[in-house]
């Protein structure tokens, strides 16, 4: 496949080709085996792989030369070449004009995967989801998300590949919240993710394969996030069959306000790969008041997904309405580097011209880690894996992880920013899309080497929209989807929270804002959790023995009596198997990219369960989440 990119030269860089074109000709009259035996005293030659930007003609050719290298032969489906150079000369290679890639010429630099997976040579990979953003300019000046915490609330995350290594800071890739789900009194299922959207999205925010050192972040050999350095914080609200309720959230999102420094996690980002249809006004709706709470009170960069326009009525959804959180659009690379024939995701929501997304990241066919077994691997593998360890999905929940990793990034050089200035930052560096939507794009193209240099707000207030009082209804901020008892028909409705206790607006905004929701494991009234907070890490036994054995989840796991027949100790709502239309995404599929195009106008393999155009089947009767066109995970 193609892989080339489409940037050309700058002026500026034109001229400095000319000048190099001068010294050249100097060291081509000294003729080619004096400049290899010089270039061999500046190191051992190597067999590499150079990869051409388009339309630099013969500019990376001639850096090769300079660099006391000889060009070999031409490899024109990766707009490449092979060449021999000095080992000491491959790093200043890869900043000359001209040059998109330099990769040693052998197999660890060209498969990530034991099964032959080719990170370079997958559009929608990690590697190239990173060069899209430009993230490896931060990397390259060691801002890597060290010490910065990243809480997820999502599906809970497992113990795959990728997901185990420790960062270079020596802290844990991931340390345990709560488990506010409805797999909470399942021993065997606590934390863990059996759905498969909570460790896709952390795959894409801060993964990194064990073993894997800076030096190799920028080379596709390993699989790395956006912020490989970074620690997670795995608050699980969803279930292993997708089912949560907006209360579960609105309990995790007080979570994260209120232990943000707890045990030195320092939480500085909350992504929210999420969202409800609720046509409520952010003015009032408690789940929007949670997260701008979190924002303005406890310095906390909330970052959600704009939400799936085939979704709902509402332009955004819940809580990306909220104007002073960050909602972030699917950008459509198109299959190529150059933004000039991005497009918005038709998929992404495009905002009504007064609340439109604040950015747009990559979130078309976005290559993350494979949860074996889960229920999307279950249901869509087929059409959807990559190879024996990752998958392929779509959507703004992918759009909203590569953002959140952004941030990550940003505060690890920064740690002094505040919320807004982060977003005043990535907003005004971001890169207009000329083809694209002006109102779904919002500020452009999430661009990392532009954030780098654009200087510090010098307001740490930068937003003034009216704010929100939380005082609406809990009932209206689920939308049209509820979670409900599938053997009852019982439908978790009104105003009270996922254990029936009533819901008290006025006492729930007052203890948010001053962060008193939680008493020990107690929130609104009932136990959710454990009474103490103790934030194990993915070492020791908390990932040894029956927990998790590395096998795929099946057998008695997820049979029996496991998951099904169990509710939770001293729940009002009894029952067997809750189901709801709640925790689903845009498309899991195997769509692969052909050249710098899509092939096709449409998705293929739209999965079951949901009926077209987005309606969502009756919670009260339907045993399919519906993973494909509803709430949670665009």
């Amino acid at each position: 496949m193609s892989v080339s990119g489409t940037s050309k030269p700058r002026r500026g860089i034109r001229g400095l080709a000319a000048l190099f074109s001068g010294l050249l000709l100097l060291t081509l009259l000294a003729g080619p085996a004096t400049s290899l035996a010089l270039a061999a005293q500046r190191g051992k030659m190597v067999a590499v792989i150079v990869r051409e930007l388009r339309g630099s003609r013969t500019i990376a050719r001639d850096s090769v030369v300079r660099s006391g290298g000889k060009v070999q032969r031409s490899i024109a489906i990766i707009n490449g070449f092979t060449a021999m150079l000095p080992s000491t000369s491959i790093s200043s290679l890869r900043n000359q004009p001209g040059i998109f890639s330099v990769d040693r010429d052998r197999p660890v630099h060209l498969n990530s995967t034991s099964d032959g997976y080719d990170a370079t040579a997958d559009n929608g990979s990690m590697y190239h989801t990173m060069k899209s953003i430009k993230a490896a300019e931060f990397w390259k000046a060691g801002f890597t998300g060290q010490g910065v915490g990243v809480a997820l609330l999502d599906t809970g995350v497992v113990p795959v590949d990728g997901m185990t290594s420790t960062n270079t800071d020596g802290t844990s890739k991931v340390t345990q919240g709560p488990d506010l789900s409805l797999d909470n009194s399942t021993p065997q299922m606590r934390y863990l993710d059996g759905f498969g959207h909570g460790t896709f999205m952390a795959g894409i925010i801060a993964g990194k394969d064990d073993g894997t050192s800076p030096s190799d972040y920028t080379t596709g050999s390993s699989f790395v996030g956006i912020a490989p350095d970074a620690h997670l914080i795995n608050v699980k609200v969803g279930a292993s069959n997708g089912v949560v309720d907006v209360s579960q959230v609105l309990a995790g999102i007080n979570w994260v306000a209120e232990h943000r420094n707890d045990n030195g996690l320092n939480i500085r980002v909350l992504n929210l790969s999420f969202g409800t249809d609720s046509t409520q006004s952010y003015l009032t709706d408690p789940l929007a008041y949670a997260a701008e709470a979190a924002w303005r009170r406890f310095g906390i960069v909330v970052v959600t997904s704009a939400g799936n326009s085939q979704f709902g009525t509402s332009a955004l959804n819940d809580p990306a309405t909220d104007p002073y959180v960050l909602a972030v659009g699917s950008d459509d690379t198109q299959g190529t580097y150059g933004v000039k024939d991005d497009q918005v995701s038709d998929f992404s929501a495009r905002g009504n011209g007064i609340r439109n997304p604040d950015l747009v990241a990559p979130g078309r066919s976005i290559v993350s880690l494979r949860n074996p077994g889960s229920y999307i691997d279950t249901n869509y593998g087929s059409t959807g894996r990559v190879g024996d360890r990752f998958f392929r999905g779509s959507g703004t929940s992918e759009a909203a992880a590569v953002t959140s990793g952004a941030v990550a990034l940003l505060l690890s050089q920064r740690p002094d920013l505040t919320p807004d200035q982060v977003k005043r930052i990535l907003t005004s560096s971001a890169h207009r899309l000329p083809m694209a939507d002006a109102t779904a794009q919002g500020n452009g193209l999430l661009d990392m080497k532009s954030a780098l240099d654009t200087p510090t707000p010098n307001c740490s207030r930068c937003q003034f929209y009216p704010t929100s009082n939380g005082l609406g209804s809990l009932e209206a901020a689920r939308g049209s989807v509820h979670v409900g008892d599938n053997v009852t028909g019982e439908v978790l409705t009104g105003e009270q929270d996922i254990f029936g206790a009533p819901w008290n607006g006025n006492t729930w905004t007052g203890n948010t804002w001053t962060g008193n929701t939680w008493t020990g494991g107690v929130w609104n009234g009932n136990t959710w959790t454990g009474n103490t907070w103790t934030g194990n890490t993915w070492t020791g036994n908390t990932w040894t023995g029956n927990t998790w054995t590395g096998n795929t989840w099946t057998g008695n796991t997820w049979t029996g009596n496991t998951w099904t027949g169990n509710t939770w100790t001293g729940n009002t709502w009894t029952g067997n198997t809750w189901t709801g239309n709640t925790w689903t995404s845009v498309i899991w599929d195997g769509n692969t990219w052909t050249g710098n195009t899509w092939t096709g106008n449409t998705w293929t393999g739209q999965p079951g369960g949901a009926t077209s155009g987005g309606q969502t089947p009756s919670a009260s009767t339907s045993t399919d989440p519906g993973w494909g066109q509803s709430t949670w995970g665009y």
